[in-house]
């Protein structure tokens, strides 16, 4: 695939999460209030603070999301990022 974001726009790939209460319940994405978490694919030329290979947290609603081969992709604005998990 080859997908270039332009200006300061970032090319994330979503990671799944699967939580479970303590008893071992399942709690569907829809129920979970919190930032979201993905894998920066691609940066666009303008982007300062975040690089390919980064684990990024973002707002639930934020960017614009599409599917490319089957996969859910999410493009934002680097404004959108709320932090790199190390």
């Amino acid at each position: 695939m080859g997908f270039k974001p332009l200006g300061d726009r970032v090319f994330v790939k979503y990671m799944e999460e699967v939580e479970r209460t303590a008893g071992g319940i399942y709690i569907p994405d829809a129920a979970k209030e919190k930032p979201q978490k993905g894998k920066v694919e691609a940066v666009g030329k303008e982007v300062k603070e975040v690089k390919t290979g980064d684990v990024i947290l973002f707002d639930k609603y934020a960017g614009s999301k599409i599917n490319i081969d089957n996969e859910d992709y999410l493009i934002i604005k680097e404004e959108e990022v709320l932090g790199v998990i190390s």
